[in-house]
């Protein structure tokens, strides 16, 4: 047979043919392998893919490069706290640099020796707080007009005495046996030491007695050597202060055997139960403290620790403005009360009680009064807007994601930010209000670009 008029074509057929009767005899040896390794690869196709349920495609209202999803554990370690929008009121402030005062005329009271003598005893020591009442100082009386004046007073007694006696004796004999004109004189005498008196007990309540102690001299008969000076009562002209609370020694200016003049000042004592805060604004917000006070807006004030902001006080109300402007710094001071509260107190064993009160004056505060009010707006903490030069930033939850959405904020003060009710956000979104800079280095890492350890954050 002549091969060579036989077509390419033909062979290239009977050696496909030839394969297949070789295939189809030994596929007892090598078909179980080639279906496992099939087998192999489909599983490991479907593990990727139940692994990554989104990759390669994004879900309705949710992008991978603006998105963010943090485990259970990632979500504590940013110490993540939600927030649920909604529309609410937004009262403009203005932050005003402030220090606690005491109240001028009422905080303050000086303790000033009544009459002219030598401190005996100290009651109190300098720092320790005494209720109203209590003895403060001992003073031996030494001052000679004082000391006759005593005298006086118990010698006419004496005297108007004896004349009382002499009436009732001589009203009491039988009529005739005494002159008219006798008893008449005796009644003219009585008279005019009854007047004596009088003079002489005005004359020891000018010298700085009371009426308690002109009445225990005519009563024993003795004359006071020595005096008592007593914390004087509080002033009740102020709501806060209505519970009995003490006062606080802030000054002994007089020492034990010293010599005092009428007038001479012993001590200054102090009611911090209420003190003012000071604050200084500028000419310009004049109209704008006016407005606040005229509508009884409640003004808030931050305790200035270390440079921190610390114990917010809410409720306060402005006083008044001073009535003039500081004209180097064109400032004017203006108040509001603050009410105060016993932080602390103890009592040592020979009896002194010192009590410290929460707020003192000098301690600086920053006050934060409202000027306008806004409504219907969407107001979020400072720490849930992230900064990215002029883009502004909220992670908003969705799902088991946070999705970034630009934000365009109308205003923002220390502690909240304003965003325009504008389509972006809804009431009854959820926004991290807590965690957010941290979503946002980790949605920067995500997509490789550079961290800016800065960015979303004022130093």
């Amino acid at each position: 047979m002549n091969t060579q008029n036989i077509p390419s074509w033909a062979w290239s057929v009977a050696t496909v043919v030839a394969l297949s009767v070789v295939a189809l005899v030994t596929s007892s040896l090598w078909l179980p392998t080639v279906r496992q390794l099939v087998a192999e690869s489909v599983s490991e196709h479907e593990e990727g893919a139940a692994e990554d349920p989104h990759a390669g495609h994004d879900h309705a209202g949710h992008s991978e490069t603006a998105s963010v999803e943090l485990s259970a554990n990632g979500l504590k370690n940013i110490d993540y706290q939600p927030l649920t929008i909604e529309l609410s009121e937004y009262t403009r402030q203005i932050t005003v640099p402030a220090m606690v005062v005491e109240r001028p005329g009422r905080t303050q009271m000086n303790i000033s020796a009544p009459l002219t003598g030598v401190i005996t005893k100290i009651y109190p020591v300098e720092g320790a707080s005494v209720e109203s009442g209590s003895p403060m100082f001992e003073i031996r009386l030494t001052h000679e007009e004082l000391v006759t004046a005593q005298s006086d007073l118990i010698r006419t007694a004496e005297n108007l005495d004896v004349i009382n006696r002499e009436l009732a004796r001589l009203t009491g004999l039988p009529e005739g046996v005494v002159a008219g004109n006798r008893i008449l004189e005796q009644q003219y005498e009585k008279q005019r030491l009854d007047a004596s008196l009088r003079a002489e007990r005005q004359s020891l309540l000018l010298h700085g007695l009371n009426e308690q102690q002109v009445s225990q001299i005519l009563e024993n008969k003795q004359l006071l050597d020595t005096l008592t000076v007593r914390a004087p009562d509080h002033l009740q002209d102020s709501e806060t202060c209505s519970e009995a609370h003490s006062f606080h020694v802030q000054k002994m200016a007089a020492r034990v055997g010293q010599q005092v003049q009428a007038g001479e000042l012993l001590g200054v004592i102090a009611d911090h139960c209420e003190l003012y805060i000071e604050g200084r604004a500028f000419e310009d917000d004049a109209a704008r403290l006016r407005k606040a006070a005229e509508n009884q807006w409640p003004i808030s004030a931050s305790l200035l620790t270390s440079g921190k902001l610390t114990d917010e006080i809410t409720g306060l109300h402005l006083l008044y403005l001073a009535d003039h402007v500081d004209p180097q710094t064109r400032a004017f001071r203006f108040f509001v009360a603050l009410p105060n509260d016993v932080a602390a107190q103890r009592t040592t064993r020979d009896g002194q009680r010192f009590v410290e009160w929460k707020y003192k004056p000098g301690q600086r505060m920053e006050l934060h009064v409202p000027v306008e009010k806004w409504e219907n707006e969407i107001v979020l903490p400072v720490e849930a807007v992230v900064d990215e030069g002029a883009e502004k930033y909220v992670y908003q939850q969705n799902g088991d994601h946070f999705d970034q959405v630009p934000v365009h904020v109308k205003f923002r003060d220390q502690s909240n930010v304003v965003i325009a009710n504008n389509g972006t956000l809804f009431p009854g979104d959820v926004v991290a209000a807590r965690g957010a800079y941290e979503m946002h280095l980790t949605l920067k890492n995500k997509s490789g670009g550079g961290v800016d350890p800065h960015a979303g954050h004022n130093h």
